[in-house]
């Protein structure tokens, strides 16, 4: 902890029984954006983080492991994740599954810039975006501001269209949309992403009809992909693990060799 940061007002300390967690909360005066929980083995980048976002208007929580992580988490549930992938002790990816079984928290992984297999693992894992070091703190916040709508987006239903739908289905599975979540057939909730809500929901609402990858980045407005990123690939793989009876030879998304995407509403057989 430095001089300025210990004379802050919003500055507090939780301490346990070895370990030491920092709650730096930036807010000057301002409605706060959102919550955000950077954990950063690095103290220099951690607290540049910290203090960008802070400036943007976000309540901002750091810790530098696994351990600090849960400690903060047991006082605020954040909004997002900022999780490192190369921590010490438990990684990120290992970390990015425990959120990810447990809270419904956005998470973006931060890798390297030679860590394509990390960013690949990662999306698997459940992760809704990543970042590459080193990387520009304004490329960082538009990547939280993208996460960030998914979280807080309503049903974004048109007027007049299917209003008196509540559940979708979707494969072997329901998609109930004033809900967004993923049912099974014996009403259990099947855990997935925003951004997976997104495809689903952009799916079911384009029926029978072939969608290029630019197509889906528009419709999720999330162009802070590339058409060609494997990012949409790895996703619609995971939801054919969730919904397709036989994910080896989908039925309800379907690849359209050369074309894109298909969703064909066909409620399948357990």
């Amino acid at each position: 902890m430095n001089d300025r940061q210990s004379r802050h007002p919003a500055y507090r300390a939780y301490v346990g029984n070895e370990t030491v967690c920092f709650r730096l909360r930036y807010n000057f005066g301002m409605a706060s954006n959102g919550c955000v929980l950077i954990v950063e083995d690095d103290p220099s980048i951690r607290e540049m983080v910290a203090e960008y976002l802070g400036a943007q208007g976000y309540e901002v929580h750091q810790a530098e492991s696994g351990s600090d992580m849960r400690e903060v988490i047991e006082h605020n549930l954040p909004d997002i994740v900022l999780l490192d992938i190369r921590l010490p002790g438990e990684d990120g990816l290992t970390l990015a599954r425990y959120l990810r079984e447990r809270y419904d928290v956005g998470i973006i992984m931060v890798t390297g810039a030679d860590g394509v297999v990390d960013r690949v693992v990662g999306l698997e894992v459940g992760a809704d975006d990543y970042v590459t070091k080193p990387f520009d703190p304004r490329e960082l916040l538009a990547r939280v501001k993208s996460v960030m709508r998914r979280l807080q987006s309503p049903g974004s239903e048109k007027p007049g269209a299917r209003a008196d739908t509540e559940r979708l289905p979707v494969g072997r599975c329901f998609l109930d949309v004033a809900s967004h979540r993923l049912l099974d057939v014996q009403g259990q909730e099947v855990p997935i992403t925003s951004m997976e809500y997104d495809l689903l929901k952009v799916f079911t609402d384009n029926p029978n009809k072939v969608l290029t990858r630019d197509q889906i980045l528009n419709l999720t407005r999330n162009r802070d992909w590339e058409p060609f990123d494997r990012s949409i690939d790895i996703r619609i793989a995971r939801l054919r693990r969730k919904v397709e009876p036989n994910p080896g030879e989908p039925q309800a998304i379907r690849t359209i060799r050369g074309a894109g995407y298909m969703f064909v509403p066909i409620v399948s057989a357990v």
